[in-house]
């Protein structure tokens, strides 16, 4: 892999992670229709430390409330509204760990293959647009969640794991069909993402520790900074589209990405 290449892939990352359009689906199906080599776990490692600083940065209030408030919740077995926020996230995470432990390797060598992300790119957009169909008029906050609709926005989560669903787009969905506005919808989304990012990460950084292979520092220092960077600004711009637009223009994208898939493996 060289610079250009670093680039462009850490870009994808950046711009794909918090849109629902599916990051996973874009880093596969770009190396293959370039026929580039596989980046490899180092440089997958570095673009995912990057999105993980960024989402961070972006929700840094809601963080340093959230985490010391669980935390501090422990010393007296009784947590605010910030603590019992951190626990629903912990709560979201459930599913998606144990369907990653269980079924991680199936999915990995099984499910990655174009005809599926075509399929899943194509269903989970329609679904986006049919729970976004009242967007503009669904108002339930974020602090109004329950543990059983946590539950079912972890669920769905766990469907991220199939390549081409996408994480934020299946969890949006998800708190948009049980009311949520779009701006509760896309905020506990990207709370739910620090968990969702970090864990993976460092299994992978486990992995990648094991291995004997050099590291090219230089191209995974692009890769960290290009996708928080982008990352980053991609939350910023799309919190404040959603809010006027609504998710239409990435159910046709959707729709549009599955079709041109179709067409470029027939």
């Amino acid at each position: 892999m060289d610079f250009f290449q670093a680039v462009v892939l850490a870009l994808v990352q950046g711009i794909t992670e918090f849109l629902p359009i599916s990051s996973s689906a874009h880093l596969i199906l770009v190396p293959e229709l370039l026929g580039w080599e596989d980046q490899g776990l180092a440089f997958d490692v570095a673009v995912h430390v990057g999105t993980l600083l960024a989402v961070v940065a972006f929700l840094k209030k809601e963080v340093k409330q959230v985490v010391p408030s669980w935390f501090a919740g422990w010393k007296g077995l009784s947590w605010d509204s910030h603590g019992k926020l951190g626990w629903l996230v912990v709560l979201a995470t459930i599913p998606v760990g144990l369907v990653g432990l269980l079924a991680g390797d199936f999915i990995e060598a099984n499910l990655r293959s174009a005809w599926v992300i075509a399929i899943t790119t194509l269903v989970f957009g329609l679904l986006l647009g049919w729970a976004d169909r009242s967007g503009d008029t669904n108002i339930k906050p974020v602090e109004s969640l329950t543990w059983r609709d946590t539950l079912s926005v972890g669920a769905a989560q766990a469907l991220a794991l199939i390549p081409g669903t996408s994480r934020s787009g299946v969890t949006m969905t998800a708190l948009l069909a049980l009311g949520y506005s779009r701006v509760a919808a896309a905020r506990f989304s990207f709370l739910m993402a620090v968990p969702a990012i970090a864990l993976p990460g460092l299994l992978k950084a486990n992995e990648l520790v094991s291995q004997s292979t050099t590291v090219a520092w230089d191209l995974i220092t692009v890769g960290v900074a290009v996708s928080a960077i982008t990352a980053f600004l991609c939350m910023r711009l799309f919190m404040h589209f959603v809010q006027q637009v609504g998710m239409l223009p990435f159910v046709i994208y959707r729709v549009l990405l599955s079709i041109a898939i179709v067409i470029l493996i027939t």
